[in-house]
Protein backbone atom coordinates (compact mmCIF):
# COMPACT_ATOMS: atom_id res chain seq x y z
CA UNK A 1 0.00 0.00 0.00
CA UNK A 2 1.49 3.32 -1.06
CA UNK A 3 0.29 6.76 -0.03
CA UNK A 4 0.21 9.77 -2.33
CA UNK A 5 2.76 12.06 -0.66
CA UNK A 6 5.64 11.68 -3.10
CA UNK A 7 7.30 8.77 -1.30
CA UNK A 8 6.39 5.22 -0.32
CA UNK A 9 5.14 5.14 3.27
CA UNK A 10 3.60 1.66 3.49
CA UNK A 11 4.60 -1.40 1.53
CA UNK A 12 2.94 -4.82 1.29
CA UNK A 13 0.98 -4.31 4.52
CA UNK A 14 -1.67 -6.96 5.09
CA UNK A 15 -3.46 -7.07 8.45
CA UNK A 16 -6.72 -8.74 9.40
CA UNK A 17 -8.59 -7.38 12.42
CA UNK A 18 -10.83 -9.91 14.10
CA UNK A 19 -14.15 -8.45 15.20
CA UNK A 20 -14.25 -7.42 18.84
CA UNK A 21 -10.48 -7.54 19.36
CA UNK A 22 -7.77 -4.96 20.01
CA UNK A 23 -4.78 -4.80 17.65
CA UNK A 24 -1.84 -2.64 18.70
CA UNK A 25 0.51 -1.11 16.14
CA UNK A 26 4.06 -0.64 17.44
CA UNK A 27 7.11 0.82 15.72
CA UNK A 28 9.67 3.57 15.71
CA UNK A 29 8.71 7.12 14.79
CA UNK A 30 8.34 7.27 11.01
CA UNK A 31 7.60 3.57 10.64
CA UNK A 32 4.12 4.25 9.23
CA UNK A 33 1.90 3.63 12.26
CA UNK A 34 -0.30 6.72 12.01
CA UNK A 35 -0.35 6.52 8.21
CA UNK A 36 -1.69 2.97 8.47
CA UNK A 37 -4.33 4.05 10.98
CA UNK A 38 -5.50 6.92 8.80
CA UNK A 39 -5.93 4.79 5.71
CA UNK A 40 -8.64 2.88 7.58
CA UNK A 41 -11.07 5.82 7.52
CA UNK A 42 -9.63 7.44 4.37
CA UNK A 43 -8.08 10.40 6.11
CA UNK A 44 -5.20 9.30 3.89
CA UNK A 45 -6.02 7.83 0.51
CA UNK A 46 -3.79 4.88 -0.45
CA UNK A 47 -2.44 4.83 -4.00
CA UNK A 48 -2.42 1.04 -4.05
CA UNK A 49 -4.04 -1.86 -2.26
CA UNK A 50 -7.48 -2.10 -0.67
CA UNK A 51 -8.97 -1.53 2.76
CA UNK A 52 -11.97 -3.74 3.48
CA UNK A 53 -14.52 -3.21 6.25
CA UNK A 54 -17.02 -6.04 6.66
CA UNK A 55 -16.03 -7.16 3.18
CA UNK A 56 -16.75 -3.77 1.57
CA UNK A 57 -13.99 -1.84 -0.14
CA UNK A 58 -13.69 1.57 1.52
CA UNK A 59 -12.95 3.15 -1.88
CA UNK A 60 -16.55 2.44 -2.79
CA UNK A 61 -18.01 4.00 0.36
CA UNK A 62 -18.76 7.67 0.94
CA UNK A 63 -16.19 9.15 3.30
CA UNK A 64 -18.81 10.58 5.66
CA UNK A 65 -20.67 7.27 5.90
CA UNK A 66 -17.41 5.37 6.41
CA UNK A 67 -16.19 7.66 9.19
CA UNK A 68 -19.51 7.44 11.00
CA UNK A 69 -18.87 3.72 11.45
CA UNK A 70 -15.53 4.48 13.14
CA UNK A 71 -14.63 6.33 16.29
CA UNK A 72 -11.35 8.25 16.32
CA UNK A 73 -9.33 9.17 19.41
CA UNK A 74 -6.07 11.13 19.29
CA UNK A 75 -3.50 12.16 21.88
CA UNK A 76 -4.73 15.73 22.36
CA UNK A 77 -8.42 14.70 22.08
CA UNK A 78 -9.29 17.39 19.49
CA UNK A 79 -12.15 18.72 21.61
CA UNK A 80 -13.82 21.91 20.44
CA UNK A 81 -12.70 24.55 22.97
CA UNK A 82 -15.85 26.68 22.59
CA UNK A 83 -18.23 23.72 23.16
CA UNK A 84 -19.01 22.35 26.61
CA UNK A 85 -18.52 18.69 27.44
CA UNK A 86 -22.10 17.73 26.65
CA UNK A 87 -21.95 19.22 23.16
CA UNK A 88 -18.46 17.85 22.49
CA UNK A 89 -19.65 14.33 23.30
CA UNK A 90 -22.79 14.66 21.19
CA UNK A 91 -21.36 16.55 18.21
CA UNK A 92 -21.49 13.51 15.91
CA UNK A 93 -25.11 12.89 16.87
CA UNK A 94 -25.84 16.58 16.27
CA UNK A 95 -24.38 16.24 12.77
CA UNK A 96 -26.70 13.27 12.23
CA UNK A 97 -29.68 15.43 13.12
CA UNK A 98 -30.62 13.83 16.42
CA UNK A 99 -32.72 16.08 18.69
CA UNK A 100 -31.05 17.56 21.76
CA UNK A 101 -32.92 15.49 24.38
CA UNK A 102 -31.60 12.29 22.79
CA UNK A 103 -28.10 13.76 22.56
CA UNK A 104 -28.20 14.78 26.23
CA UNK A 105 -29.33 11.33 27.26
CA UNK A 106 -26.57 9.67 25.22
CA UNK A 107 -23.96 12.10 26.56
CA UNK A 108 -24.95 11.32 30.14
CA UNK A 109 -24.72 7.59 29.45
CA UNK A 110 -21.32 7.86 27.80
CA UNK A 111 -19.83 10.09 30.48
CA UNK A 112 -20.85 7.49 33.03
CA UNK A 113 -19.20 4.77 30.95
CA UNK A 114 -15.88 6.63 30.92
CA UNK A 115 -16.04 7.44 34.62
CA UNK A 116 -17.30 11.03 34.66
CA UNK A 117 -20.39 12.35 36.46
CA UNK A 118 -22.52 14.17 33.90
CA UNK A 119 -23.99 16.45 36.56
CA UNK A 120 -20.51 17.67 37.44
CA UNK A 121 -18.91 17.76 33.98
CA UNK A 122 -21.52 18.30 31.26
CA UNK A 123 -21.40 22.10 31.45
CA UNK A 124 -17.62 22.43 31.77
CA UNK A 125 -15.39 23.45 28.89
CA UNK A 126 -12.20 21.65 27.82
CA UNK A 127 -9.93 24.21 29.51
CA UNK A 128 -11.65 23.41 32.81
CA UNK A 129 -10.66 19.74 32.63
CA UNK A 130 -7.48 17.87 33.48
CA UNK A 131 -5.63 15.97 30.76
CA UNK A 132 -7.13 12.67 31.87
CA UNK A 133 -10.63 14.13 31.95
CA UNK A 134 -10.22 15.52 28.43
CA UNK A 135 -9.15 12.08 27.21
CA UNK A 136 -12.23 10.54 28.82
CA UNK A 137 -14.45 13.07 27.05
CA UNK A 138 -12.65 12.40 23.78
CA UNK A 139 -13.26 8.68 24.17
CA UNK A 140 -16.92 9.27 25.01
CA UNK A 141 -17.30 11.37 21.85
CA UNK A 142 -15.66 8.65 19.74
CA UNK A 143 -18.18 6.11 21.07
CA UNK A 144 -21.25 8.34 20.69
CA UNK A 145 -22.52 6.85 17.44
CA UNK A 146 -21.81 3.27 18.58
CA UNK A 147 -19.06 2.69 16.02
CA UNK A 148 -18.07 -0.82 15.05
CA UNK A 149 -14.43 0.21 14.85
CA UNK A 150 -12.39 2.46 17.13
CA UNK A 151 -9.17 4.05 15.87
CA UNK A 152 -6.82 5.26 18.61
CA UNK A 153 -3.63 7.19 17.86
CA UNK A 154 -1.39 7.42 20.95
CA UNK A 155 -4.47 8.33 23.03
CA UNK A 156 -2.66 8.42 26.39
CA UNK A 157 0.81 9.49 25.28
CA UNK A 158 0.64 12.97 26.83
CA UNK A 159 -0.55 11.82 30.25
CA UNK A 160 1.52 11.27 33.37
CA UNK A 161 2.21 7.60 34.25
CA UNK A 162 -0.42 7.32 37.01
CA UNK A 163 -3.19 8.94 34.95
CA UNK A 164 -2.16 6.85 31.96
CA UNK A 165 -2.50 3.69 34.04
CA UNK A 166 -5.97 4.74 35.20
CA UNK A 167 -7.03 5.41 31.61
CA UNK A 168 -5.70 2.05 30.44
CA UNK A 169 -7.64 0.27 33.19
CA UNK A 170 -10.80 2.17 32.29
CA UNK A 171 -10.39 1.45 28.57
CA UNK A 172 -9.65 -2.23 29.10
CA UNK A 173 -12.80 -2.72 31.19
CA UNK A 174 -14.89 -0.67 28.79
CA UNK A 175 -13.78 -2.60 25.71
CA UNK A 176 -14.56 -5.92 27.36
CA UNK A 177 -18.16 -4.78 27.69
CA UNK A 178 -18.54 -3.11 24.29
CA UNK A 179 -16.67 -5.69 22.17
CA UNK A 180 -15.59 -2.92 19.77
CA UNK A 181 -12.89 -3.67 17.19
CA UNK A 182 -9.91 -1.44 18.02
CA UNK A 183 -6.79 -0.42 16.11
CA UNK A 184 -4.41 1.19 18.61
CA UNK A 185 -1.23 3.04 17.69
CA UNK A 186 1.24 3.25 20.56
CA UNK A 187 4.96 3.56 21.24
CA UNK A 188 4.51 1.85 24.60
CA UNK A 189 5.16 -1.89 24.59
CA UNK A 190 3.70 -2.26 28.08
CA UNK A 191 0.48 -0.57 26.92
CA UNK A 192 0.28 -2.85 23.91
CA UNK A 193 0.77 -5.96 26.04
CA UNK A 194 -1.84 -4.78 28.53
CA UNK A 195 -4.58 -3.75 26.11
CA UNK A 196 -4.14 -5.70 22.87
CA UNK A 197 -5.04 -9.17 21.68
CA UNK A 198 -2.54 -8.92 18.81
CA UNK A 199 0.55 -6.79 18.31
CA UNK A 200 1.83 -5.66 14.92
CA UNK A 201 5.38 -4.32 14.73
CA UNK A 202 6.07 -2.00 11.78
CA UNK A 203 9.49 -1.16 10.41
CA UNK A 204 10.06 1.28 7.55
CA UNK A 205 6.49 0.89 6.36
CA UNK A 206 6.38 -2.91 6.37
CA UNK A 207 5.07 -5.48 8.81
CA UNK A 208 7.96 -6.96 10.78
CA UNK A 209 5.76 -9.12 13.01
CA UNK A 210 2.06 -9.80 13.56
CA UNK A 211 1.67 -11.94 16.65
CA UNK A 212 -0.76 -12.77 19.41
CA UNK A 213 0.05 -10.83 22.57
CA UNK A 214 1.24 -13.92 24.45
CA UNK A 215 3.59 -14.85 21.59
CA UNK A 216 5.15 -11.44 21.11
CA UNK A 217 7.85 -11.50 23.78
CA UNK A 218 8.58 -15.14 23.02
CA UNK A 219 9.60 -14.28 19.47
CA UNK A 220 13.25 -14.60 18.53
CA UNK A 221 13.07 -11.86 15.91
CA UNK A 222 15.90 -9.39 16.59
CA UNK A 223 13.60 -6.42 15.93
CA UNK A 224 11.27 -7.55 18.72
CA UNK A 225 14.17 -8.25 21.06
CA UNK A 226 15.56 -4.75 20.42
CA UNK A 227 12.16 -3.13 21.03
CA UNK A 228 11.64 -5.05 24.26
CA UNK A 229 15.16 -4.25 25.44
CA UNK A 230 14.58 -0.53 24.92
CA UNK A 231 11.62 -0.66 27.30
CA UNK A 232 13.49 -2.59 29.96
CA UNK A 233 16.62 -0.47 30.27
CA UNK A 234 15.60 1.03 33.60
CA UNK A 235 14.73 -2.34 35.12
CA UNK A 236 18.00 -3.84 33.88
CA UNK A 237 20.06 -0.92 35.18
CA UNK A 238 18.40 -1.05 38.60
CA UNK A 239 19.00 -4.80 38.85
CA UNK A 240 22.63 -4.76 37.73
CA UNK A 241 23.78 -1.39 39.10
CA UNK A 242 21.93 -0.64 42.33
CA UNK A 243 22.72 2.80 43.70
CA UNK A 244 25.33 2.54 46.45
CA UNK A 245 24.03 3.59 49.83
CA UNK A 246 27.16 3.06 51.90
CA UNK A 247 27.92 6.09 53.97
CA UNK A 248 24.58 7.79 53.31
CA UNK A 249 22.99 9.13 56.47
Amino acid sequence: MAVATGRLLLKDVSINLEEGTVTAILGRSGSGKTTLLRTANRMIEPTGGDVLVDGANTKELAQVDLRRTMGYVIQETGLFPHFNVERNVGIVLEAQGQPRPQRMERSTELLRLVGLDAAAFSHRYPHQLSGGQRQRVGLARALAAEPKILLMDEPFGALDPLTRTEMQDMLRDLLKRLRTTVLLVTHDLDEALYLADRIVLLGEGSVVANLARDEFLQSELPEIAAYASAFRRGQFAAATNPIATDGIR
